[in-house]
């Protein structure tokens, strides 16, 4: 079981250091609304990949490679998810103007609930991740343990290492924010960031299995 564990570790850690559109939605929430903000998106991505794993091991998600409707249906409930959310920061950016120093911090529940919904959506309405799990966690569960449980600890050691990587990244955001929290630097974060989510969602509208 340590063995597994460690082997997925490595091949998760590998994944969790690409570039891509988590690091993206949670490094342009440090910067525009703080650190809350980062942490609380941060942990909805985390617990999107909990549940996934989780299903993967329970086999629900096996749906996604049995079902081309099931997984067409969503393919495109998150692609528009992702278009609409990328447009809005477009949007956002290109509205910035003036010379403020740094962005307004939201503060409120609302908000922080808000960030670890926006972070939870986009990860569950992803069926890559899906597919990921239900190609990968098959070849790392041993025999004579419960099929469930060594999923959801496969979950949580990929988990613990996405936490890691975006403590590391809210971090530095931290260190630079009086230059990353200028009104250019935000409109470009916002604009780039947006642009980032419209590709993910246009790439996967149009993508097949």
């Amino acid at each position: 079981m340590w063995h597994s564990l460690l082997s997925f570790a490595v091949v998760a850690g590998l994944l969790t250091l690409v570039p891509g559109l988590d690091t993206a939605l949670v490094l342009r929430a440090a910067v525009s609304c703080g650190r809350r903000y980062a942490f609380a998106t941060a942990i909805g991505i985390g617990c999107g990949t909990l549940v996934w794993g989780a299903a993967a091991a329970a086999g629900v998600s096996m749906l996604l490679t049995a079902s081309e409707l099931a997984y067409t249906v969503l393919r495109i409930t998150g692609a528009i998810y992702l278009t609409w959310m990328g447009i809005g920061m477009i949007r956002n950016g290109l509205r910035h103007r003036g010379s403020m120093s740094e962005a307004p911090v939201e503060n409120s529940s609302q908000s922080v609930f808000g960030a670890w919904g926006r972070g939870l959506g986009t990860n569950l309405l992803n069926p890559k991740v899906g597919v990921f799990y239900v190609a990968m966690l098959p070849q790392f569960l041993p025999d004579g343990v419960s099929h469930l449980l060594m999923g959801c600890a496969l979950a949580v050691v990929h988990n613990v290492e996405g936490m890691l990587w975006f403590t590391a990244l809210i971090g530095a955001a931290s260190l630079a924010k009086t230059w990353l929290r200028r009104a250019a630097v935000q409109r470009v974060m916002d604009t780039v960031t947006g642009t980032i989510m419209v590709g993910f969602g246009l790439k996967l509208a149009a993508s097949h299995r």
